[in-house]
C-alpha cells in the first residue's frame, strides 16, 4: 500500500485569529513514500474486569487480522476521522485544520477552522457528516476561549464552505472537554461533553458539561428529549470520547475514569451514569453501571466503532486497540490488540474495503517519543465473527 507523508509547515500553536464567517484554505506540500510494513500483529488477553458467564457467549467477535498498513503518515495531533463517499476527512486538534484524502492519493488541506483555542486537550476535535436535501454537511466540535461549540460547513467539489454556528455554550476547560460527535440512526446529532475538571457539573442538569447531548442537525432541542426544552440526553459523565450504535440502534459510549476505572456504557435517555458519586460498577440503583470496565492504566478509551457485531475501542493510555463483544444479557468478552506497538490510539472507524482504520496520537506530547512517521492512520483487515 502507498502511504502519503505530510511535510509539515511551521505554525503557531495559539488560537485562530480568523473571523467567525471565514474559512481560510492553507497550502501544504506532500511527499509520497512507499511504505513497507514489517511490524507483526500482536494480540493479548484483556485484563478488563470480566462479567459473569463469559464462557457462555456464543460468538467470539470480529477481530483484526494480518499486519496493519499505513494509509497516511506525518499527521499533527489527529483527533477524528469521518468517511464521506470515497473520501476521508481528518481533524488536527492543535493545528485547527481539516484534511481530506482518498486511499492511494495525496491528502490535501481543506483549511483551518477560525476562532479555535487549544486549551490542553481542546481544539478541533470531533467530526461528523450528514447528507441532507442533496447536500453534504461536515460538522466539527471545537473549542474557543469562551466555550466549546459545533459548526457545520457545506462540502462540495472537494471544498468546504464557510462555517455556520450550530450550537454554542458548551463549557470549556483546560481538560476533559469530551468532543466526540456522531449522527444516530434517528438523524439526530449526539455530542459527548466532558465536565471540564469540574465534577459537580456532571450532576447539574442545567449544565451542558459532563453529558451526552442530543440535538437536531440545525442545533435545536428535539421535542422527544428526556428533559423538555433541554439538549441533555444523559448525565453523570466524566469525559466521554466515543459514541457508536449497535445493529439494534442502541447507543454506547466510552468514558475516561479518574484514578480507577474506565468504562463502556450502554446509554439510555435520561439516565445517570454516576460521576462523581461513583466510578466503576457500584450496584447503586440511582446510577447506571458500566457494561465493561478497565483499569485506567490499560485503557484510556477514546474513539468507538461497531463493526460486524463487535465494538472496537481506541486506547490512549494503554496504547492498544480493544475489541469487545457484548451479548443480550450484558456479558462481555474483551481482547487487546497491538499493545504498545503503535503508541497512543485516538480514533477507530470502519474504513474503505471493509477494513478497520485506527488513528495514532503520539504527537500531542503525552506519550512516548513519536516515531518519525507519526502520527498515522493505519488500516487492517477484519476477520468476521465466528459462531
Amino acid at each position: 500500500m502507498i502511504a502519503f507523508s505530510i511535510i509539515r509547515r511551521q505554525r503557531s500553536k495559539g488560537g485562530g485569529a480568523a473571523g467567525a464567517n471565514t474559512f481560510f484554505v492553507t497550502a501544504k506540500a506532500f511527499a509520497v513514500a512507499l511504505v513497507v510494513v514489517t511490524q507483526g500483529s500482536l494480540s493479548s488477553c484483556s485484563a478488563a474486569e470480566p462479567t459473569s458467564g463469559q464462557a457462555e457467549i456464543a460468538a467470539t467477535g470480529a477481530a483484526p487480522t494480518g499486519t496493519p498498513a499505513e494509509v497516511i503518515t506525518g499527521l499533527d495531533v489527529p483527533w477524528s476521522i469521518v468517511l464521506v463517499g470515497d473520501e476521508a476527512l481528518v481533524s488536527e486538534r492543535d493545528g485547527m485544520e481539516i484534511l481530506a484524502f482518498r486511499p492511494g492519493e495525496r491528502p490535501r488541506s481543506l483549511g483551518t477552522v477560525p476562532n479555535v483555542a487549544t486549551p490542553v486537550d481542546g481544539g478541533v476535535l470531533g467530526l461528523a457528516a450528514l447528507e441532507k436535501e442533496g447536500k453534504v454537511w461536515i460538522y466539527a466540535f471545537h473549542s474557543t476561549t469562551s466555550d466549546n461549540r459545533i459548526v457545520r460547513m457545506a462540502y462540495a467539489n472537494g471544498a468546504l464552505g464557510d462555517p455556520e454556528i450550530v450550537f454554542t455554550a458548551i463549557p470549556v476547560g483546560r481538560g476533559h472537554n469530551g468532543g466526540r460527535i456522531a449522527f444516530g440512526p434517528d438523524k439526530m446529532l449526539y455530542v459527548a461533553t466532558g465536565e471540564t475538571r469540574n465534577p459537580a457539573l456532571s450532576q447539574d442538569p442545567q449544565s451542558l458539561a459532563g453529558k451526552i447531548l442530543r440535538i437536531t442537525p440545525d442545533g435545536k432541542v428535539p421535542d422527544d428529549n428526556p428533559i423538555k426544552g433541554s439538549a441533555v440526553y444523559s448525565i453523570g459523565h466524566r469525559n466521554p470520547q466515543g459514541l457508536a450504535w449497535d445493529t439494534k440502534g442502541q447507543l454506547w459510549a466510552t468514558e475516561f475514569g479518574d484514578k480507577g476505572w474506565d468504562e463502556l456504557n450502554r446509554i439510555g435517555p435520561g439516565k445517570n451514569y454516576g460521576w462523581p458519586a461513583v466510578e466503576r460498577r457500584a450496584g447503586n440503583p440511582a446510577y447506571v453501571d458500566p457494561v465493561v470496565q478497565w483499569r485506567t492504566t490499560e485503557m484510556g478509551p477514546s474513539g468507538l466503532a461497531y463493526i460486524n457485531g463487535t465494538f472496537f475501542i481506541a486506547g490512549l493510555t494503554g496504547q492498544r486497540l480493544w475489541s469487545v463483544v457484548v451479548d443480550d444479557a450484558g456479558r462481555s468478552i474483551t481482547k487487546a490488540h497491538y499493545a504498545g506497538t503503535y503508541g497512543r490510539i485516538r480514533d477507530v472507524v470502519a474504513g474503505s474495503n471493509g477494513n478497520l482504520w485506527f488513528v495514532t496520537n503520539n504527537t500531542d506530547g503525552r506519550g512516548d517519543t513519536p516515531k518519525p512517521t507519526d502520527d498515522r492512520i493505519l488500516s487492517v483487515q477484519i476477520a468476521p465473527a465466528r459462531p
